[in-house]
């Protein structure tokens, strides 16, 4: 089983900044990708960035050029720094892993971003 906990988020005027942070615990297999989802209010549940176990990163286009995430493999944590933020990026912001190769996907409980006009 594998539990994930994320920390970072909160309140902050459109053009700042948080990051966002978010540690495994548990089994954790060597291959795995790691990402960043977030819902609005009566929105689905969409995709920020991810990375894999070696590095290789994906970003929504709404975030491409604001958002940066990287992780530790060490310490099995995944970060997401975000930048000139707008009102538009407020949402629960999920911490997700998914094991390659197989099913398993595992999800944090969310922590919350509110950007302010």
């Amino acid at each position: 089983q594998v539990h994930l906990v994320e920390s970072g988020g909160g309140q902050v005027q459109a053009g700042g900044s948080l990051r966002l942070s978010c540690t495994a615990s548990g089994i954790i297999f060597r291959l795995n990708v790691m990402g960043w989802y977030r819902q609005a209010p009566g929105n689905q549940r969409e995709l920020v960035a991810t990375i894999t176990s070696g590095g290789s990163t994906n970003y929504a286009d709404s975030v491409k050029g604001r958002f940066t995430i990287s992780r530790d493999n060490a310490e099995n944590a995944v970060y997401l720094q975000m930048n000139s933020l707008k009102p538009e990026d407020t949402a629960d912001y999920y911490c997700n892993l998914k094991v390659s190769g197989t099913g398993y996907v595992y999800w944090g409980q969310g922590t919350q971003v509110t950007v302010s006009s």
